[in-house]
């Protein structure tokens, strides 16, 4: 069984049958979508989710050797396990991929600390223990993949999701960092933005704006398998969004903030139906919200 990526040299493309691959966040939404897609392309995935029963019915679902675990990606202690139950089941870690996040929504003033606290917790600590635990696994067989999942809102501001928008410039400046860190270990590294997708993140919430394009976890998880297969670092999905992104950082800040706006990127959070969001909010934050 093949548990390391190997590169065809004559296309520079990595083969994933075989490989050991662990997804957070992933029984749904987009994490759900990536694990799907992994295990079509032949790997061996560890499915680790706040939902450990929803975790485990997808692994039996996709067959191949999937396993579903309990994962709580804030605790270093239930990652580490994670990580050793998928290393015991189905070999070395060749590619884990951060997914989990979540996002309150609302009036910066209004969010209650304790929310703001899981955010940080969920989204860059959760990130940055997974990151630790599988570089100590990866960096002495000098091969392996590491997938963090920003978000557009990691290169531009988002009203209404500020501390969401915080922690996911964090996740990219952590993903830029150790890149460069550890440039000649074998290692390697991606980032991925997700643009407006129709996951439950964004329930409540509609798009304001064609201008702002939407797209689905299988985007997403097209993208993340592609970036690892050909070795490449940041994607996008929708991947047309990157180039207005790009766009703006190269004019001044009126006129890239008139632009935002008038993409309606304001009026995401200002719109949203707060009943609908409810049990999202339930879900990801409990009592705190």
């Amino acid at each position: 069984m093949t548990t390391l990526l190997r590169r065809r040299s004559r296309a520079n493309t990595a083969s994933l049958e075989g490989a050991s691959v662990a997804v957070t966040g992933g029984a749904n939404g987009i994490g759900r979508a990536v694990s799907e897609h992994f295990a079509r392309a032949g790997a061996r995935v560890a499915i680790g989710d706040i939902d450990a029963e929803s975790a485990r019915a997808l692994a039996a679902e996709l067959g191949n050797g999937a396993i579903g675990f309990g994962l709580d990606v804030s605790d270093e202690s239930s990652f580490e396990s994670f990580l050793d139950e998928a290393e015991n089941t189905n070999g070395p870690l060749a590619v884990l991929v951060n997914n989990a996040g979540v996002d309150w929504m609302g009036p910066f003033h209004a969010e209650p600390n304790d929310v703001s606290r899981r955010q940080v917790a969920v989204n860059l600590m959760g990130p940055i223990i997974g990151s630790r635990l599988a570089l100590q696994r990866m960096l002495p067989r000098r091969s392996g993949h590491l997938v963090n999942v920003a978000s557009a809102a990691g290169r531009v501001p988002q009203p209404g999701s500020a501390v969401y928008s915080a922690t996911k410039h964090g996740v990219v400046g952590l993903t830029e960092s150790l890149r460069l860190e550890y440039r000649t270990s074998g290692v390697q590294f991606s980032v991925l933005h997700p643009g407006y997708i129709s996951t439950a993140m964004t329930t409540g919430t509609r798009r304001p704006s064609r201008l702002i394009p939407v797209g689905t976890p299988d985007d997403c998880a097209r993208a993340v398998v592609d970036a690892v297969q050909h070795n490449r670092f940041e994607v996008w999905s929708p991947a047309g969004q990157a180039i207005g992104v790009r766009l703006g950082h190269l004019v001044g800040r009126v006129i890239r903030e008139r632009v935002l706006l008038a993409t309606g990127i304001g009026r995401i959070a200002e719109e949203m139906d707060q009943t609908a969001r409810s049990d999202y909010h339930e879900r990801a934050f409990g009592d705190a919200h």
